[in-house]
C-alpha cells in the first residue's frame, strides 16, 4: 500500500515546528541542564542501607547548609547529590556531616570537576560541533545539487534541534557524552537522507512537474523498508544498553535514541518534501 508522503508533508512540517518551537521556548525559559562536565561541581552517588525518601534527604541537606544541592533518585534506589566544587578535604567533611544528619550510607562514586576545567570542556564541545556542522554542510553541498544540499542541511539541523529541544523541555542532563551523541547523530541522519536523495535522483530523468510528487513518493517507498529495518536493528541494541546498562551511559544512549528516531523521520518526512517544495517553485522542468 502506497502512502502519499508528499500529500501529508504539511502535517509533518507542523509536528516538527511544534516540537522545535516548544524547545526554543524552553531554552529561553529554563535553558539546558548542564552537568558538572560543563559547569564544574561535585557529584556524590550514595546508597542508604534503609529506605530513604528524597524529601527527607532534601531537608537534611538543608539543615547542613546545602539548600542549593540538586538531588536525583536513580533507578537502583541510590541518590545522586550535586553540589558546588569541593576538594578532597571538603568532600570528606561533607560525607561525615551527611552521615551524622541522615544515617549510614555507602558512597558509590564521587566525581569532581573544577569550574575552569568545566568551561574548557564546554568550549571544546562547542568547537567540535561547529567544525562538524561546517564540514557536513560542505560535503552535502559538493555531493548534491544545491536544492538537495539545502534540504539535507535543514533536515540535519532539524534532528539536532529536536534532540536539544527534548533535553531542554524535560531538563535532561547535558554533559560531554551528549556532545558525542550529537556528533554521532550527524553522521547517522545524513547517511539516511543521502540514500533517499539517491533514489529520487535515479528516478528524475525527464520527469515533468506534474509527475514529480509521484516520483518522490515512489522513491521514498522504495527505501522505506530498508530505512525502517536499519533504524530498528540499530535501536534494539541501543535500547538494551539504555535499560540494562550503567547510569553513566544513559545520557549518551538516550540522545542517540532520540536522534535516530528523528533522523529516520526527517529523511522521509522533512528532507524529501522540502526538496519537492523547492523544486516545484523552480521554473525549470528538469531537475
Amino acid at each position: 500500500m502506497n502512502f502519499d508522503f508528499i500529500g501529508k508533508r504539511k502535517f509533518a512540517y507542523a509536528l516538527s515546528c511544534i516540537i522545535i518551537i516548544a524547545g526554543i521556548v524552553s531554552l529561553f525559559v529554563q535553558g539546558l541542564n548542564f552537568g558538572i562536565d560543563f559547569t564544574g561541581g561535585t557529584v556524590f552517588q550514595v546508597q542508604y542501607e534503609d529506605n530513604k525518601e528524597i524529601s527527607d534527604l532534601r531537608d537534611e541537606l538543608g539543615t547542613m547548609g546545602y539548600d542549593g544541592a540538586q538531588i536525583q533518585q536513580m533507578d537502583n534506589g541510590a541518590f545522586q547529590i550535586k553540589t558546588e566544587f569541593m576538594d578532597q578535604t571538603a568532600q570528606d567533611e561533607f560525607e561525615q556531616q551527611l552521615k551524622d544528619a541522615s544515617g549510614s550510607f555507602e558512597v558509590l562514586s564521587t566525581n569532581a570537576v573544577g569550574p575552569s576545567i568545566g568551561q574548557e570542556i564546554l568550549l571544546s564541545g562547542i568547537l567540535a560541533l561547529i567544525v562538524a556542522v561546517v564540514l557536513m554542510v560542505v560535503y552535502i553541498t559538493i555531493r548534491f545539487q544545491w536544492r538537495f544540499a539545502l534540504a539535507g542541511n535543514i533536515a540535519l539541523f532539524h534532528d539536532i534541534l529536536v534532540t536539544v529541544s527534548i533535553f531542554s523541555i524535560f531538563q535532561l542532563e547535558v554533559n560531554s557524552n551528549f556532545v558525542a551523541a550529537i556528533l554521532t547523530i550527524f553522521g547517522y541522519s545524513i547517511n539516511d537522507t543521502i540514500v533517499v536523495f539517491d533514489r529520487i535522483r535515479e528516478r528524475l530523468g525527464s520527469v515533468k512537474r506534474d509527475n514529480l510528487a509521484m516520483t518522490v513518493n515512489n522513491a521514498i517507498q522504495s527505501i522505506l523498508r530498508r530505512s525502517l529495518f536499519t533504524s530498528l536493528t540499530t535501536l534494539i541494541p541501543i535500547l538494551c544498553v539504555f535499560f540494562f546498562g550503567g547510569e553513566t551511559s544513559k545520557v549518551f544512549v538516550l540522545a542517540l535514541i532520540i536522534g535516530i528516531v528523528s533522523g529516520t523521520y526527517s529523511s522521509i518526512f522533512v528532507a524529501s518534501p522540502l526538496w519537492y517544495d523547492m523544486s516545484m517553485k523552480s521554473k525549470k522542468k528538469r531537475f
